[in-house]
């Protein structure tokens, strides 16, 4: 028997559209780039010690719980973006549509908020390391601080302010050495690996070493900063299959933050023992200073100020991403000023605000650092899961078992970082 006109229609309509999410576009490879770039900062040079302190079976449970928290905790938020009535709706837009006016308003605010003063940090540490550099590596003078922070802030946001395609360019032109370096780092420390002192599980000590790492996990993998921007792109370029696509583009960053990451924190822990990463510890330094302190490695010498600037000069980029899209909302919304022109007052605002902390190389960074996780963290595990049993749109998703699993490491999370700021 034939088919009718309309279901071989309907039919090659299904299978174009099954081809059009399985087939892997330059497109699709360039966001998960920017995506592994806005996760990797300066941070993953400190990770190593943060995680290795509690022994290897701590860390084995959190490479293990590492995954599945930072796929489904991305897809959630994309999701929460996709499930916007307007095409175009930005983080601020569908918070405000599905919450309320007010609640949606405080909820972007405090969403600019957790990524704000990670940039304050990022712009501080870029120069910091750009001065370190030119100074002990270089040789040089010690540059003046305000001409050079000023040229590396403006340097970033001019990046951004050329467009999606040149600053897709700007993270693969870092984000592959980035890669490339932590692999042949990862790989050149094999040697040095030492069998690790597995103990017997000790009940609550385990326990509460997992759930104290949980934030450092957390934050060690979370892209959520361009996941509102990263949802409207692909909503503008796959229309109804935006959803399934960026389901895959997440999954694929997951796999490489996870792959390369941990591969380096597994290689670092193994190469020293529990009482160098205590020692490291107490001294504030990033596993590359304390190996090249113990070692004498130029190697390491070199790779680690390298590392550091383009991890930092990748995330800057990924969390201005997200900071301009939210503050742009909030300063147009209350003022009644056309969203073009809102951009580039906030964008003013924020480079003058970025420069001046870099100049002033404030002693309170670590602290704010601090105060905008626990915001962070609820905004990409818990809002989302709330979101799904609140709205409509997000109501195919109630079932499984995966929402009960986010919330519950958020919730772990939050708690967790709560009780070290208490602490």
């Amino acid at each position: 028997m034939s088919l009718s006109v309309e279901a071989t229609k309907e039919l090659s309509g299904s299978c174009s559209t099954t081809a059009s999410i399985t087939r892997w576009r330059r497109h699709d490879t360039h966001w998960v780039i920017s995506l592994f770039g806005t996760a990797v900062g300066a941070g993953i040079l400190f990770l190593p010690i943060n995680l290795g302190l509690g022994g290897i079976w701590p860390l084995v449970i959190v490479a293990v719980l590492a995954g599945p928290m930072t796929f489904l905790a991305h897809r959630g938020l994309a999701r929460f973006v996709l499930s916007s009535s307007r095409p175009h709706a930005d983080f601020t837009e569908v918070a405000e549509e599905h919450f309320g006016k007010m609640a949606g308003r405080l909820i972007s605010a405090l969403y600019f908020l957790s990524i704000f003063p990670i940039l304050l940090i990022y712009g501080v540490g870029l120069t910091n390391t750009v001065e370190s550099f030119m100074v002990n590596q270089l040789g040089m003078a010690t540059p003046d601080r305000v001409m050079l922070s000023g040229v590396l802030v403006f340097a970033m946001i001019a990046v951004m302010l050329a467009g999606e395609k040149a600053m897709l360019r700007a993270f693969a032109f870092m984000v592959y050495p980035l890669a490339a370096i932590l692999a042949a780092l990862s790989c050149y420390l094999i040697p040095q690996w030492q069998w690790p002192e597995v103990t017997a599980f000790e009940g609550g000590s385990f326990l509460n070493t997992v759930w104290l790492a949980l934030p450092v996990t957390v934050f060690a993998f979370s892209h959520a900063a361009a996941i509102s921007g990263f949802a409207n792109v692909q909503r503008r370029e796959y229309g109804e299959q935006a959803e399934a696509k960026s389901g895959l583009i997440l999954r694929n960053t997951t796999v490489m933050l996870v792959g390369f990451v941990l591969f380096f924190v597994f290689s670092c822990v193994l190469s020293l023992s529990p009482a160098q990463l205590a020692e490291a510890k107490a001294q504030n330094v990033s596993v590359l200073s304390y190996l090249a302190n113990i070692t004498d490695n130029p190697v390491i010498v070199t790779l680690g100020p390298l590392i550091a600037f383009i991890a930092i000069s990748s995330s800057f980029l990924g969390h201005f991403l997200g900071a301009r899209e939210s503050l742009k909302s909030l300063i147009a919304k209350p003022t009644g000023l056309p969203l073009a022109k809102a951009d580039k007052v906030g964008i003013a605002l924020m480079f003058f605000s970025i420069w001046g902390a870099a100049v002033i190389n404030p002693g309170i960074l670590g602290l704010m650092e601090t105060l905008s996780g626990p915001v962070i963290a609820m905004i990409l595990f818990i809002m989302p899961v709330v979101a799904i049993y609140k709205v409509e749109a997000l109501a195919r998703f109630r079932h499984g078992w995966t929402n009960g699993f986010i919330l519950l490491t958020g919730s772990l999370a939050v708690s967790a970082l709560i009780f070290s700021l208490l602490k």
